[in-house]
């Protein structure tokens, strides 16, 4: 578990910088969306662990909540997918690097974590989805369930492409001294 200091306060500023445009320049079709947001979130998963990842996709999908639809009732419960992420990614980092070889590098074994964690965070969209809609009064079962399936294809294909992108990054990350030497 990293230290929280300067230097971790400028990762999660850094990175929760970072996935604001990336989650705001998301591809959409109804429910389904395209992003890279995910992307400054595994990485510091994979160098830091969960909690400074998932302060930053706090914070970054708070900022994009607000920048969106303002502060409203669901506000709050819409930030929590993308936290989930960084603290199931940097907890599995964390677990399965403590044998010596970095989650990062077991490609395989991260991108399997990955798809996991992207398939848990769908379901808790799909659910926030679902309240969202009885709250708000726009609830039909054809939006809520009927994407479900190609949101998690959806999920799973992102899910690899990030993996694959955070990879080499935190490894260079790693070798230049710019990230601590161990989760």
């Amino acid at each position: 578990m990293s230290k929280w200091n300067v230097r971790s306060l400028c990762r999660v500023a850094m990175m929760a910088a970072l996935y604001l445009p990336l989650a705001k320049a998301a591809v959409e079709f109804g429910t389904l969306k395209l992003s890279l947001g995910s992307l400054p979130i595994t990485v510091l998963a994979l160098l830091t662990g969960p909690w400074e990842a998932a302060a930053a996709a706090f914070i970054g999908e708070f900022l994009k909540q607000m920048l969106a639809y303002g502060f409203t009732a669901t506000t709050l419960l819409w930030v929590i997918p993308p936290a989930l992420r960084g603290l199931l990614i940097g907890l599995a980092a964390v677990r399965l690097g403590r044998g010596g070889t970095p989650l990062e590098e077991r490609g395989a074994l991260c991108c399997t974590v990955s798809v996991v964690t992207a398939v848990i965070v769908t379901l808790s969209n799909s659910l926030l989805l679902w309240l969202d809609s009885v709250i708000y009064g726009y609830y039909f079962p054809g939006y809520v369930l009927g994407a479900l399936a190609a949101r998690l294809a959806t999920g799973i294909v992102t899910a690899v492409v990030v993996a694959v992108a955070a990879m080499p990054v935190v490894g260079i990350l790693r070798r230049h001294g710019l990230a601590p030497s161990k989760v």
